[in-house]
């Protein structure tokens, strides 16, 4: 087997008769392409891993990921330090690496032409608490939203925006210890991001001068904002202006140590993980094999 292509059936906002849909347009471009490949389908959280394991044990020399942001870090969790290379088709209402690959959106059928014939690149890998992210990670008000999202049972841009208004009546920043091995600092924060690239998905970016490549993570520290402030800002956030907001700061680090007795949860890649009052950060340069389009 040379490619393997993992198909999540509940990513993105509706299901119906779509992941019939998407097994038949997945063997079809595999016949057209004249590759070596199967098919497979999630059946619960975490299945993708143990499928992509599957897949390199059987010589798969690219994996496909066919879903949203959680399915891609689950698949990608698995091939980095190893050989085969990532394929993405975006499946989720997100899809932020996919998006930062410059990929289809739109398209899944000549995302899979791209994934079978396209060229490669190695970008960096972040890690925070023990757990690979290839976007953003971090903890705060992101995680905290992050959790409150997954929790939902409709997902999309729309509800997503709604969730984060509503959220940011209720939610407190939180005191942290930041310490990167240059520098510690002790702050209040609304977030505290890690970004591998520029944005969370959906083009939302958080760290506009985020490089998946240069061997940094960015470093990205909100501050406490008043709602209405918070608001009123909000959309620099899709014009990758979020670090010209006056109290924000962007560092490119390579290892951060993050305290805090609040610190209850983390997320990485929008998947939330419980925090012990204390996690480690760090970048792996290189270290993830993705198949693109074109070289950036």
């Amino acid at each position: 087997m040379k490619v393997g292509i993992i198909v999540n059936p509940v990513a993105g906002a509706g299901n119906g008769g779509r992941t019939r849909a998407r097994v038949a347009l997945a063997r079809d471009v595999l016949r057209r392409c004249n590759t070596d490949g199967e098919v497979f389908i999630t059946t619960h959280r975490h299945h993708a891993r143990q499928l992509c394991l599957d897949c390199v044990q059987r010589g798969a020399e690219t994996v496909v990921a066919w879903g949203g942001d959680g399915t891609v870090n689950e698949v990608a969790s698995e091939l980095v330090f190893r050989k085969p290379a990532l394929g993405l088709v975006p499946g989720g209402s997100g899809n932020g690496l996919a998006r930062e690959l410059g990929l289809p959106q739109r398209d899944p059928k000549q995302a899979l032409v791209i994934a079978l014939q396209g060229g490669s690149r190695w970008i960096d890998v972040g890690e925070l608490g023990g757990r690979f992210f290839f976007n953003v990670a971090g903890i705060g008000f992101d995680a905290h939203l992050a959790g409150i999202f997954n929790a939902s049972l409709s997902r999309g841009v729309r509800r997503y925006v709604v969730s984060t208004v509503r959220e940011l009546w209720k939610y407190r920043p939180k005191h942290y210890v930041l310490d990167t091995g240059q520098s510690s600092v002790s702050k209040t924060a609304l977030i505290v991001a890690l970004a591998n690239t520029r944005q969370y998905g959906a083009n939302v970016q958080i760290a506009p001068l985020a490089r998946p490549d240069d061997g940094f993570l960015e470093l990205v520290v909100v501050p406490p904002i008043p709602l209405v402030t918070t608001l009123w800002r909000a959309p620099r956030l899709l014009t990758g202006t979020i670090h010209r907001v006056p109290g924000v700061t962007m560092e490119s680090i390579r290892s951060l140590d993050i305290a805090s007795p609040a610190l209850h949860a983390f997320h990485v890649d929008g998947e939330v993980y419980p925090g012990a009052g204390k996690l480690a950060a760090k970048v792996y340069p290189q270290a993830l094999q993705v198949r693109c389009a074109a070289a950036p």
